[in-house]
């Protein structure tokens, strides 16, 4: 049987061993996710995951890029999280190839978000 929390300590205890569980088992790196379901595609997301893949390349960056289906908002198609290790998932909305180096300039590279572009923040 698991131990009990007795205290405030042993909460954040608890607390920062899941933390570094979820980092080791998602890895340490930054992810960024294209949204390549069908509504994404006719969007342009196939030429926005081009020019990540390329930006990432010309950066030499270690940043895993990973797909997803439809997530329901279709409108903001195409959509790419960035997801940097210890910090909130970001989602960007009608991004185009040239929004790409700023997305990876500013928000990947140095952790700053894009503000004009986001359209949802996970905690």
């Amino acid at each position: 049987m698991a131990n009990k929390l007795q205290n405030l300590d042993d909460l954040r205890r608890l607390r920062e061993e899941t933390k570094q569980s979820m980092l080791s088992r998602h890895g340490a790196e930054t992810q960024i996710i294209v949204g390549m379901g069908t509504c994404g595609i006719a969007s342009g997301a196939r030429e926005v995951m081009a020019a990540i893949l390329e930006e990432l390349a010309k950066r030499n960056l270690n940043v895993t890029v990973l797909q997803t289906g439809c997530i329901g908002m279709c409108e903001k198609e195409p959509l790419v999280d960035v997801v940097r290790p210890g910090e909130n998932r970001i989602t960007y909305g009608n991004v185009t190839p040239r929004d790409v180096p700023r997305i990876i300039g500013q928000h990947v590279v140095n952790g700053q978000i894009v503000e004009d572009l986001v359209v949802g923040r996970v905690d």
